[in-house]
């Protein structure tokens, strides 16, 4: 079983892939301007739950999250000859509402400023 610190920099490596395949080599409208907020790996590195995010907000998760999906064997394909595992992890894709709510609690906070 891998610790802790190599659990998060494999993490760390897929995230930073995937992020670049999204950029530059996959071609699929429905995941352009979409970025990988985190990655986590659960200790028998069977899985890795990958959380994307858009600047448009969740009304593009469906479609974002299909995308994912379908280019999902092209990813780990790619991905695993990228990173070098002996047993690579299913992803699993995931929305990340974190921006969103950020954003939200950054607008009440300055309403909350302009009443002062």
């Amino acid at each position: 079983m891998p610790s802790g610190i190599r659990l998060q920099r494999i993490a760390d490596r897929i995230r930073l892939e995937l992020s670049e395949m999204l950029i530059r080599e996959i071609s699929d409208p429905r995941l352009k301007q979409i970025f990988v907020t985190d990655v986590k790996i659960d200790k028998e590195l069977a899985y890795a739950d990958v959380y994307v995010s858009a600047i448009e907000g969740v009304s593009r998760s469906k479609d974002v999250l299909a995308g994912l999906e379908s280019a999902s064997g092209f990813i780990k394909r790619t991905l695993v000859s990228r990173i070098e595992l002996r047993a690579f992890p299913r992803l699993r894709f995931h929305w990340d509402v974190t921006p969103e709510n950020a954003d939200r609690i950054e607008k009440k906070l300055a309403e909350l400023r302009e009443k002062k």
